[in-house]
């Protein structure tokens, strides 16, 4: 059988740190990503995992159908909306380029699979700024989007609780669930299902189809800090996102 060809947006950051010594200070940057765990959870599967980082997505980002073909799964996982709107040809040279929401929003109605992972860029993030209210992801997505800072955080944690266990994606994955400390709020489309919701109800994990394609939101991380180590490490880990990758590209 032939991979299930993923491309994952976002996931990286540069951190900058200002260094005090008495009179003396001096700035030290470093680059980190995210995915460590997921690359690790997906290795000798039918799952075949491109990684294109925040920082390439402006320009790396495919531009057309025939680019997004080559993938089953296109993943938006803590970057912003912006990243994908503006290309420097338009950001610096004042050009024209295509809207790569609306991009793929037409492709996952003619059969693409889409997934959105939680995080401070992700649907609506801190302060609003990831800003994917009202945008043609929204549109394809199984879940509405809040108009404001859209971040929960819990940090006495909270265990997932299962909605409809009988779905492929949940299928042979036993209880207790190790907690999380966060996620995105949002609200459940009316024809979309709910797999897990959070510890108060709020939906975590919601599916549905748009066109012929294959949707879903995750609302809280891939990795720390809202999803630690320890759900990083535990065997349902793995078997959740090969079994969440497997159902949105129809296998």
């Amino acid at each position: 059988m032939n991979p299930i060809k993923v491309l994952l947006a976002g996931e990286s950051w540069v951190s900058t740190a200002t260094h005090v010594k008495g009179f003396d200070r001096f700035s030290a940057s470093e680059y980190q990503t995210g995915i460590g765990g997921l690359q690790r959870a997906l290795e000798g599967s039918e799952i075949d995992l491109t990684h294109l980082p925040g920082h390439l997505v402006p320009t790396g980002f495919p531009m057309t159908r025939e680019a997004l073909d080559a993938y089953d799964i296109v993943v938006l996982s803590d970057i912003g909306a912006d990243s994908l709107l503006l290309h420097p040809d338009t950001f610096v040279r004042g050009q024209r380029t295509p809207n790569r929401l609306r991009l793929i929003a037409d492709w996952v109605e003619a059969g693409g699979g889409f997934l959105m992972v939680g995080g401070y860029y992700s649907f609506q993030g801190i302060h609003g700024a990831a800003r994917y209210r009202g945008t043609p992801v929204e549109k394809i997505l199984p879940v509405g989007l809040q108009p404001y800072d859209d971040r929960v955080e819990v940090p006495e944690g909270f265990e997932p609780v299962v909605g409809a266990g009988d779905h492929p994606i949940l299928a042979g994955i036993g209880g207790p669930w190790p907690y999380l400390l966060g996620f995105n709020e949002l609200q459940a489309k009316q024809d979309a299902e709910i797999l897990l919701r959070t510890g108060d109800g709020r939906p975590l994990l919601v599916v549905g189809k748009h066109g012929a394609g294959r949707t879903m939101a995750w609302a809280s991380d891939i990795g720390p800090h809202w999803l630690p180590d320890a759900f990083g490490a535990w065997p349902g880990y793995a078997r959740l996102w090969r079994q969440a990758f497997a159902w949105l590209a129809g296998r």
